[in-house]
């Protein structure tokens, strides 16, 4: 039984041996010369603005995650309206079903003001 996974054991080893050797051999020939311009960060050719570390406002990030758990959702739909005959009333009760949590979610996040950009 172990000789069926030699292979991948083998590979593994290559990919580690491989991995670590060019980081060495990166670390022994390449230059190393540090500068203030190479240590700057780089913004698409611009120089930059402010501080690197400016810390953005927490209902940027809670407006990115409702909309990715909106839009994830919108995902759910496309199978079932591809199989939608085949599934019958069943299928069309538990979308309704679905629909509604959605729903049900999305006027919480509207009323504790988590779509309000202020």
């Amino acid at each position: 039984m172990l000789d069926s996974y030699l292979p991948i054991l083998t590979l593994i080893i290559i990919a580690l041996g491989f991995s670590v050797a060019v980081i060495v051999l990166s670390r022994l020939v390449g230059e190393n010369k540090p500068s203030a311009v190479k240590l700057a960060p780089y913004e698409c050719g611009m120089p930059p603005v402010g501080s690197a570390h400016e810390q953005f406002s927490i209902k940027f990030y809670i407006i990115a995650m409702l909309f990715i758990v909106f839009d994830i959702e919108v995902v759910f739909m496309y199978p079932w309206a591809v199989m939608f005959k085949r599934l019958g009333l069943f299928g069309f009760m538990e979308m309704g079903v679905f629909i509604l949590i959605l729903l049900v979610g999305y006027a919480y996040v509207w009323k504790k003001g988590a779509l309000e950009w202020e």
